[in-house]
């Protein structure tokens, strides 16, 4: 295992595509913490203000020293605090969502946060779920997995969720910021949304939550050998 982490397992992929849900449950599975790397990239974001990616890089740099972050806890009851607090639910609507695309495509924000996840694959064992985990953060992880669905796909499922809690959703505009979020993530300068080498990819538009959930254990249990085994 890599020096910079002790066992980690990446899910990567676009928006709304489960890595959420699916990453929670296969951490309660293996029994690993699991870290929502979006979640850190939201908060930072909601915290920064909409106007945050038009900073100078100095600027950015500075407020982004203010963060710290850790885990506690392991499987689906891993909670991801920042500066000793929760990251609450406040950080998952769409608009919070699409301001952190925009930071995203900062270098030095992305910088200061992969430094971040990669302290926390230092301190523990994770299931970890973001855009470049297995490409950029945690290239000698044990297990890699890209998750990917159609956009049309991906909306309607959000749109099914938002309805399920209680909350009004607009499937075309959903769709048009899973669009430009798609657009932003694939084609930034640094670290873009791609399937790592060596990750099992795994597309999910026609599969149920089991369904993918059945492909993800199969790969840590055959692909990913001994070295998803142990520690």
């Amino acid at each position: 295992m890599a020096e910079t982490a002790r066992r980690v397992i990446t899910l990567d992929g676009p928006a709304g595509v489960g890595k959420t849900t699916l990453a929670r449950r296969l951490a309660a599975e293996l029994g690993l913490a699991y870290l929502d790397t979006g979640a850190m990239f939201r908060a930072v974001a909601l915290a920064l203000g909409e106007e945050a990616p038009a900073w100078p890089d100095e600027r950015l740099a500075e407020a982004c020293r203010a963060f710290s972050f850790a885990l506690r806890g392991a499987g689906a009851d891993t909670a991801l605090l920042m500066n000793g607090r929760g990251i609450g639910p406040e950080v998952r609507s769409e608009q919070v969502g699409l301001m952190a695309s925009n930071l995203a495509t900062k270098p030095v924000v992305r910088a200061f946060l992969k430094s971040a996840q990669q302290t926390l694959g230092r301190s523990a064992s994770l299931v970890v779920e973001g855009r470049d985990m297995g490409t950029a953060v945690f290239p000698d992880a044990a297990c890699k997995f890209f998750l990917d669905a159609a956009p049309e796909e991906r909306a309607r499922r959000r749109v099914l969720q938002l309805t399920e809690q209680g909350q009004e959703a607009d499937f075309e505009a959903i769709l048009a910021q899973i669009r430009t979020r798609d657009e932003q993530d694939r084609n930034r300068a640094a670290a873009p949304l791609r399937p790592a080498a060596d990750a099992i990819l795994v597309d999910t538009t026609s599969l149920d939550i089991e369904g993918v959930f059945a492909e993800l254990l199969r790969g840590v249990q055959t692909r990913c050998g001994e070295r998803a085994e142990g520690a």
